[in-house]
Formats: C-alpha cells, structure tokens, sequence
C-alpha cells in the first residue's frame, strides 16, 4: 500500500473523524465515546485541523489514520494516534510514531486507556515506558488511564 504522510488540510476532515470514529468503535469498547459522531466530526473540523499540529497518512482510499502532536515547557506529546481498523499492523502506526520521535525532541509522553492492552503493547515496543496509573477521572471517558514516556537520554 502506498501510503502519503501529510499536515492535515480543511478537506481531509470527513475522513480523519471517520477514522477516529472506526478505530473507537473497533478497539476502544471499553472507553465509549464521550462525543456523539457529529460533535467528532465538529471538533476535528474545528478544532484538531486548525491546530496545525496534526498528520494524516492518506493512501488511495482517503484518510487511513492520523496523529495529533503538541509541546509544553518539558515534553512532547501525542494527543491522538488512531488508524482506521482495516490498516492496523501494517507499519503505518509505526510510521507515524518515527515521524514524532523526530519531531518532538528527546523527551515525548502520551496517555492510553489502561484496558487497551494492543496499544500499550505497541508503545512498548516502540520504547515508551509506563510512569503513572490513574483511575481516569480526568479523562472525558472517566476509564482508568496510564501515562507514557519515552526518553531518548534513557
């Protein structure tokens, strides 16, 4: 599959909230949408494409998956990494992890569900080590979390 790796524009954002949604409904059972599909559809529009900070990978079928990244005073963070379910183990994932580990400096963190094992397992294997657990109260889904790091100075 010939995939493109590209800044979001306006008119990709149909497909990346069909993403986001497929992936939820597919892997995220246990954490259901906070949001109904049109209020997805709204906030990417919105308010993840005007951010400037979001990748697509595009392949012949339209969005396949996306990345949202962003910067504080001490880390770089994955806010979104979500693939349309059909793509899933095909290294795209992958790709747009590398492609943050250049972007975000040494030091990047992200949060996942704590239920959703194949994710966790996937930071993992990318260097990602878990550094806290919470109960998810602070999470719009309210469903128990963990907080990643990865270091490159590790």
């Amino acid at each position: 599959m010939n995939v493109i790796f590209r800044q979001a524009l306006p008119t990709d954002a149909l497909g990346i909230a069909e993403a986001y949604i497929a992936s939820r409904k597919a892997f995220l059972l246990f954490a259901p949408l906070a949001h109904s599909n049109a209020e997805v559809r709204h906030w990417v529009a919105g308010v993840l494409i005007p951010s400037g900070s979001l990748t697509v990978a595009v392949a012949e079928a339209g969005v396949i998956g996306m990345m949202a990244i962003s910067h504080d005073n001490q880390f770089g963070w994955i806010d979104q990494l979500y693939l349309h379910p059909a793509v899933v183990g095909q290294n795209i994932g992958t790709q747009l992890l590398e492609r943050a580990k250049q972007q975000l400096g040494p030091a990047i963190r992200l949060y996942t569900f704590q239920a959703n094992a194949a994710s966790r397992r996937f930071y993992e294997r990318h260097g990602f080590r878990p550094i806290t657990f919470s109960d998810g109260q602070t999470n719009e889904e309210h469903c128990p979390d963990v907080l990643y790091e990865f270091s490159r100075n590790a």
